[in-house]
C-alpha cells in the first residue's frame, strides 16, 4: 500500500487548518479550521499519527488518521507542545509567573499520558529555552537540566531520578539518537581563565572525567551548538563568542570542532575566514555540509576524518538542507539574501536546478524526499507573507499568498518515519508544472551621476569561485590540508625574498682557488636574527605544549593562559623575520 500524502498545516490571521499535499493542494477534512488568531501553537508526533494545539484555551489532541478527538486539556496558556518519540507523553509549557508577594510559582511544565489523559507529573521551568525533556528514541530514558545538573528519569517514571550527571556549571547538554547504548553530550562553559569543554558520556557511566568517552576544551566559546549524527557515533560542536575581538565580523567568532565516540577529535578547518552560517550532517552519518565564510559564502562536504570531499565554491547562502535520504543537498540564502537556491546531487556532485525564492524566511523538505516549501512568515517579514510547493527540479507546483492585511505565521509538512517514503531515482529534467514560473525581478546596480553615460566596467566586487571536487583522483596524491597549503605558500614566499635578497645583493664571485668557508652560513645570513628566530620557535614550542595540557584537563596557571594568548603575535613576528621584513 502506497504512503498517503503529507499534509500541511498553516498557521496565521486566517486561523489554524491543513491543506492536501502534492498534487491536490485542496483543504484537508482532518482539522476543521480554527477561525481566529488566539492559535498560539501545534505540534505533530512524530510519526505524525497525533496532531495538537491550542486554540487560547484548550490544548486539543486528535488522530489523524481518523480525526477524533483523543483528548482535551485545559491550559490557556500553552505556548510549547511536544509529544515524546512513541507518542506516550505530551509535554506542555506555559510562562513562568510569580505571585505579587514574591512566593514561588506553580510549576508550569506539564507532562500527560496520552493513554489516560492523567497528568504524570509536573515541574518548575523558568525559562523558554531548553524547556522541554529530552526522551531516547525507545523512551527508556528522559533527561532535564535541573540546577547545573543533568538528571535522568527512567521508563517515564517521573517521580524517581534514576541517575544523575552533575559538572560544575553544565550549561547545555544533548542526548544521542537512536536506542541503546544511550549516549550524551555535555557542555560546561569556562570561568576565571579555565576553558569551556564538551565531554561525551555513555549512559550511566558518569563518575569522574576518566569516564567520559571523548572531550574537547576550547578557549573561544561563549555558547556552543551540538550536532549528533544519526548513527550516534560523532558530535559537530559550533562554538560561538559573541564578540569578535579583531572586529573582523559583526557576528562574533565561530569555530567547528568534531568530536567522536571513540575518543578522536579535531578542530575542522575552514578554508575561508568569517562566520559560520550552517552545518547539517547527511543521513548517512559519514559526510557534513558547513556553510561559511564572509560573503560570498563557501559551501564544503568533508567526511569523518575531517578532510574536505566536495567545494561548491562561493555564492549567496546562508543555510544548507539534505533531504530526508541524504542523495540531495539544497544551498540556500535567505533572509536578508535574495532566496536563491542550489539544489546538487550529492552521489555525482552535480547541480540539478537553481530555483528563486524570494524573501523567504522558512525551508523545508517534504517527508517524500521530492518537495520543498518555502514560506515567507511573520515576524520576520510582514509583507509578502505566504507559502510556496516547489520539485526539486526546480518547477513551482504550487503558491499562496496570504491577503494583504493578514499574515502567516507558521507552515510545516506533517512528519513521517523513515523509511515510509522509499528513495528514488533522480532527475535532472523539470517536471511540468501549471503555475507559472516567477523571474525574479534583477535589480541594477547603482550608478553615481558622473558615471551614467560612460560605458559599464566588468569589474567585480568579489572573485567568484566554481565547484570543484577534493577528492584524491585514483593514483594522485591526498589534497592538502589548509595548514599544509599555509606551510606550503610561507615556503615559497621565503624561497622567492631570499632569491630577491641575492640578486639584489649580487656579490662577486669567489675565485676557484679560493678555500671554501667551513662555517655553515646561518639562514638568515644575521647571526642576531638567527638568534631571535631560534628563541621565537622554543616560545611557541611551550604555547603548543601547555595547549595539549588545556585540552588535556589540566588547569592552567594566569600566566601560562597569558603566555596562549600571545601566539598569534609571535607566530607573525617569526613569519616577518624569516622572510626578512
Amino acid at each position: 500500500m502506497a504512503p498517503s500524502t503529507p499534509l500541511l498545516t498553516v498557521r496565521g490571521s486566517e486561523g489554524l487548518y491543513m491543506v492536501n499535499g502534492p498534487p491536490h493542494f485542496t483543504e484537508s477534512t482532518v482539522l476543521p479550521r480554527e477561525s481566529g488568531r488566539n492559535c498560539k501553537v501545534y505540534t505533530f508526533s512524530k510519526d505524525g499519527t497525533l496532531f495538537a494545539w491550542s486554540n487560547g484555551e484548550k490544548v486539543n489532541i486528535i488522530n489523524v488518521a481518523n480525526k477524533g478527538l483523543l483528548h482535551s486539556f485545559d491550559l490557556p496558556k500553552a505556548v510549547c507542545l511536544e509529544f515524546s518519540p512513541n507518542n506516550t507523553v505530551l509535554a506542555t509549557w506555559q510562562p513562568y509567573t510569580t505571585s505579587k508577594d514574591g512566593t514561588a510559582g506553580t510549576p508550569n511544565l506539564q507532562l500527560y499520558d496520552m493513554k489516560t489523559g492523567a497528568c504524570l507529573k509536573s515541574f518548575i521551568q523558568k525559562k523558554m529555552q531548553n524547556w522541554c525533556p529530552s526522551w531516547s528514541d525507545d523512551e527508556i530514558i528522559c533527561a532535564r537540566n535541573v540546577n547545573n545538573e543533568v538528571h535522568f528519569f527512567e521508563n517515564n517514571n517521573f517521580n524517581t531520578i534514576a541517575n544523575k550527571l552533575h559538572l560544575q556549571k553544565v550549561n547545555d547538554f544533548n542526548l544521542s539518537p537512536g536506542t541503546q547504548p544511550y549516549k550524551v553530550a555535555v557542555y560546561v562553559p569556562g570561568s576565571k581563565g579555565a576553558p569551556s569543554f564538551v565531554r561525551l558520556y555513555q549512559y550511566p557511566n558518569f563518575a569522574g572525567p576518566q569516564a567520559a568517552l571523548a572531550n574537547k576544551s576550547f578557549f573561544k566559546a561563549d555558547k556552543v551548538t551540538m550536532l549528533w549524527n544519526k548513527k550516534a557515533t560523532a558530535v559537530l560542536v559550533i562554538a560561538s563568542t559573541e564578540v569578535d575581538k579583531t572586529g573582523a565580523s559583526y557576528y562574533g567568532e565561530q569555530t567547528l570542532h568534531y568530536i567522536a565516540t571513540n575518543g578522536e577529535s579535531a578542530v575542522v578547518q575552514l578554508p575561508k575566514n568569517g562566520p559560520i552560517y550552517d552545518v547539517v550532517w547527511n543521513s548517512s552519518s559519514t559526510e557534513f555540509c558547513a556553510v561559511y565564510g564572509f560573503m560570498p559564502a563557501k559551501a564544503t562536504v568533508f567526511n569523518l576524518k575531517c578532510d574536505p570531499v566536495f567545494d561548491f565554491g562561493t555564492g549567496p547562502r546562508n543555510a544548507a538542507f539534505y533531504s530526508p535520504h541524504g542523495h540531495i543537498l539544497v544551498l540556500a540564502g535567505f533572509g536578508n539574501l535574495r532566496g536563491q537556491m542550489e539544489v546538487w546531487d550529492v552521489k555525482n556532485y552535480k547541480l540539478i536546478s537553481k530555483p528563486v525564492a524570494s524573501d523567504s524566511t522558512y525551508f523545508a523538505w517534504c517527508p517524500d524526499g521530492e518537495h520543498i516549501l518555502t514560506a515567507t512568515c511573520a515576524p520576520r517579514l510582514r509583507v509578502n507573507n505566504g507559502y510556496k510547493i516547489w520539485h526539486y527540479t526546480g518547477s513551482l507546483l504550487h503558491k499562496y499568498d496570504v491577503p494583504s492585511n493578514g499574515e502567516l505565521w507558521q507552515v510545516s509538512w506533517q512528519p513521517f518515519l523513515d523509511g515510509i517514503f522509499p528513495a528514488k531515482t533522480i532527475k535532472y529534467q523539470a517536471v511540468p508544472s501549471e503555475v507559472p514560473s516567477e523571474e525574479p525581478k534583477v535589480a541594477t546596480a547603482y550608478r553615481p551621476p558622473a558615471l551614467r553615460n560612460k560605458p559599464v566596467s566588468n569589474s567585480k566586487l568579489h572573485e567568484e569561485e566554481p565547484p570543484q571536487n577534493m577528492k584524491p583522483h585514483p593514483g594522485s596524491d591526498k589534497p592538502l590540508s589548509k595548514t599544509a597549503l599555509k606551510n606550503q605558500r610561507k615556503h615559497e614566499a621565503k624561497k622567492a625574498a631570499k632569491q630577491e635578497a641575492r640578486s639584489d645583493a649580487a656579490p662577486t664571485p669567489v675565485p676557484q682557488s679560493a678555500p671554501r668557508n667551513t662555517v655553515t652560513q646561518s639562514a638568515s645570513g644575521d647571526p642576531e636574527v638567527d638568534k631571535k628566530i631560534k628563541n621565537l620557535k622554543k616560545k611557541l614550542k611551550a604555547i603548543e605544549q601547555l595547549k595539549e595540557q588545556a585540552a588535556a584537563g589540566k588547569q592552567l596557571e594566569k600566566n601560562q593562559l597569558e603566555k596562549i594568548q600571545k601566539e598569534t603575535a609571535l607566530l607573525q613576528e617569526l613569519e616577518d623575520l624569516e622572510l626578512g621584513v
